[in-house]
């Protein structure tokens, strides 16, 4: 079920899929939301509680004038204190969310008991001209019809958001799931060194890993996890986007990372 909370006059908006079980937060990669788990909170189950937001930008949340890392901390700590998740909850975050959830974990490791990173690298480089996310730079946020708004996102309008265009609240247009200019600036958010992050929080944790990913290699992987005590590393065969193009393989290796706590 979607929920919203208010930040500062700021909407968040979240999935909380509900159940019995322990909490897992779910913090979702770039151009996403929380839905993208719903899958996952099926295969737990009732062993675990999945509650997703959509974080800063992305989905039915507000857009935000930050998008560095303590802006998505901070929001993620509100959302637990707003749901009043005192005990330590486990923390699962993909690509940029998982980077998220690095930083979550070192800011505030007596609020996470277990961090599974999903295919997020702690070494950020600056992307060249014409990477895979220059599609970006004069994307349109907004259009009349929904078919004008598809057509003018190419190829990737298919492939990301075809199924999760907004109306606007006018009832005049469509918008996309997030701003073009909110994803390029959260991306620039993301440059740099990590890896004082990762060694800060000491929780059991998991690398899912990709094999054949575009933003995590295998040599960061190995050493992410040789260098960080109490990570296991579980390798999936596909790309970065591995949890939707595996999403049995991902489910069934968050499951078994977590029945071990």
């Amino acid at each position: 079920m979607r929920h919203t909370m208010t930040i500062d006059g700021r909407t968040l908006s979240y999935r909380d899929f509900g159940g019995p079980g322990r909490p897992l937060l779910a913090l979702h990669g770039g151009m996403s939301e929380g839905l993208a788990f719903a899958g996952l909170a099926g295969a737990l189950d009732d062993g675990w509680r999945v509650i997703a937001p959509d974080q800063r930008g992305h989905g039915d949340s507000d857009r935000a004038a930050d998008y560095g890392r303590a802006g998505y901390v901070s929001d993620a700590v509100a959302l637990l204190d707003h749901l009043g998740l005192d005990a330590p909850v486990a923390l699962l975050g993909y690509s940029l969310g998982g980077l998220n959830a690095v930083h979550l974990a070192a800011a505030h490791p007596d609020r996470i008991s277990a961090l599974i990173a999903v295919d997020s690298t702690v070494e950020v480089h600056p992307v060249p001209q014409g990477a895979v996310f220059d599609f970006l730079h004069g994307m349109r946020y907004t259009a009349p019809t929904r078919e004008e708004l598809l057509a003018a996102a190419g190829p990737v309008g298919s492939q990301f958001v075809e199924r999760v265009l907004r109306p606007l609240p006018s009832g005049e247009g469509w918008r996309l799931p997030f701003h073009p200019q909110d994803m390029l600036d959260s991306i620039e958010g993301c440059r740099g060194d990590h890896w004082d992050a990762w060694l800060a929080s000491s929780c059991p944790a998991v690398l899912i890993h990709g094999t054949g990913s575009q933003a995590l290699t295998r040599d960061t992987a190995d050493a992410m996890v040789a260098r960080r005590p109490g990570t296991s590393y579980t390798p999936l065969d596909g790309d970065h986007f591995v949890p939707f193009t595996d999403p049995a393989g991902f489910n069934a290796a968050v499951g078994k990372f977590l029945a071990t706590l």
